[in-house]
């Protein structure tokens, strides 16, 4: 009787869970998303449905199906299978746990997934705890995590596990899983007459930000609280904006507002004008654009428009992209603000252009001959005199003396202009510097040959 009443409030739960819940994968053929660890042939595949699994870590952010992948590991696998949150146990849990698995294994030979959410969460005596059972075999680790196991989890239990780094849900993820729950009679509204609107959807999926757990919080929002209308219930964008709490901003990545966007955010920092990059930037992150797009849009603006005038420009647009891959969203919009302000407010100079004066002089000019002292003295020195008469730089003061670096037709030519901003002003006045003592050798070298021409005629 009891198991009775047990399988009723269970059913009763089921169907009184959120759509989130009701709606999680129970076999890999119903998971969405992470082909690149779960498609056909990888290792991951394999052993969950070989029942083989390992130690492992799950990393990676909200709603990507961390703790899906341990339920579905649940489903498939013949081993007793608990789970413990890390927010709520501690080591005496944990010790319960370890002793009913060896009780398992010696009574029975029945091995024990230990799946803990939030891994991250453990201290180090709770991870310490945990550690020996995990290395003897007691139970297999899975463990499931937002944060970089590599900084925030023992060092020694992430070496007993292969970790597997999930990644954001994409569009195309996000919106099977969005008609599956519309779509699915037994778990989602299929048993309804529901009618989403393209722009509601897009709005949905775009401000999910690759998280399932979201656009699906959103769309069950949205359908439980829409009266139908001659039976159907309509989705529009009002009604997805009220759902998941976030204005739709005009916004369509392959149109004219991505593209007049970002303009409008490089031609802010052109302009040295940071409140308006700010909003732009604001804009954009709000609207859901890759923050990847952002950064590497930045990169390029640093060696563009700023170059030698803040050399330290582009190392600081190259440390915010790396950073943001080991911070992520939200807090790696600390890291796109930080640079932009930086870019916005360093001084300018885009004499980079100066290479493509060089590459249209290449692509137009006949090409010179590489000065004998030039060329590479390694294999035709002695017989064709290459390498001949150079000057080593360091060997002289200030480790610089004048010698023919270009063709002898394209003496006298400059590319780089530097100008007066910022560090550059140091530039030009080093190479104007270099510059008169070159046209000084220069002469002296015409006048020399004037006076052998002379002499020989």
């Amino acid at each position: 009787m009891a198991d009775l009443f047990d399988a009723q409030a269970e059913q009763a739960r089921q169907e009184r869970a959120p759509l989130a819940d009701r709606m999680r994968p129970r076999t890999l053929d119903e998971f969405v998303g992470q082909d690149h660890i779960l498609g056909e042939g990888k290792l991951l595949r394999r052993a969950i449905e070989a029942d083989r699994v390992t130690s492992v870590i799950f990393y990676g952010p909200p709603g990507t199906g961390k703790t899906t992948l341990a339920r579905i590991i649940a489903n498939t696998t013949e081993a007793h299978f608990t789970s413990m949150n890390a927010v709520l146990s501690g080591v005496k849990d944990i010790r319960e746990a370890i002793q009913k698995a060896k009780n398992r294994l010696r009574h029975h030979q029945t091995r024990t997934i230990l799946f803990v959410d939030e891994v991250h969460r453990f201290n180090k005596s709770q991870q310490d705890a945990l550690l020996p059972h995990v290395e003897n075999g007691t139970v297999v680790f899975v463990g499931a995590t937002t944060e970089n196991p590599y900084f925030e989890v023992n060092n020694a239990l992430v070496s007993r596990s292969r970790v597997f780094e999930l990644q954001t849900l994409d569009e195309a993820d996000l919106r099977r899983v969005a008609a599956m729950a519309i779509t699915d009679a037994e778990r989602g509204y299929g048993n309804l007459d529901v009618t989403v609107t393209q722009e509601a959807m897009d709005h949905l999926v775009s401000t999910s930000n690759g998280d399932a757990r979201s656009l699906l919080n959103a769309l069950e929002l949205g359908i439980e609280t829409t009266r139908p209308d001659d039976g159907t219930i309509y989705i529009d964008l009002q009604v997805a904006e009220d759902s998941i709490q976030q204005r739709a901003v005009l916004y369509d990545k392959e149109g004219d507002a991505h593209f007049d966007t970002i303009s409008a955010f490089i031609k802010s920092l052109r302009g040295s004008d940071p409140d308006a990059a700010l909003y732009w930037l604001a804009r954009m992150v709000y609207a859901g654009e890759d923050p990847r797009f952002i950064l590497r849009r930045m990169l390029i603006f640093a060696a563009e428009d700023i170059g030698l005038a803040d050399p330290e420009a582009l190392k600081m647009a190259q440390s915010a992209a790396a950073g943001f891959e080991y911070v992520g969203m939200p807090e790696g919009q600390f890291l796109l603000a930080e640079c932009c302000l930086y870019l916005a407010t360093a001084p300018k100079s885009n004499t980079a252009f100066a290479y493509f004066d060089a590459l249209e002089h290449v692509k137009k000019e006949t090409s010179g001959e590489v000065p004998d002292p030039m060329k590479d003295a390694n294999r035709d020195k002695e017989g064709l005199g290459h390498g001949k008469g150079y000057k080593y730089p360091h060997a002289y003061r200030e480790h610089y003396t004048p010698q023919q670096y270009l063709p002898n037709e394209m003496q006298g030519v400059y590319f780089y202009q530097p100008t007066d901003q910022g560090y550059e002003e140091k530039v030009a006045e080093r190479l104007a510097e270099w510059r008169d003592r070159d046209a000084a050798e220069e002469i002296t070298k015409r006048a020399h040959r004037y006076a052998e021409d002379k002499d020989t005629s």
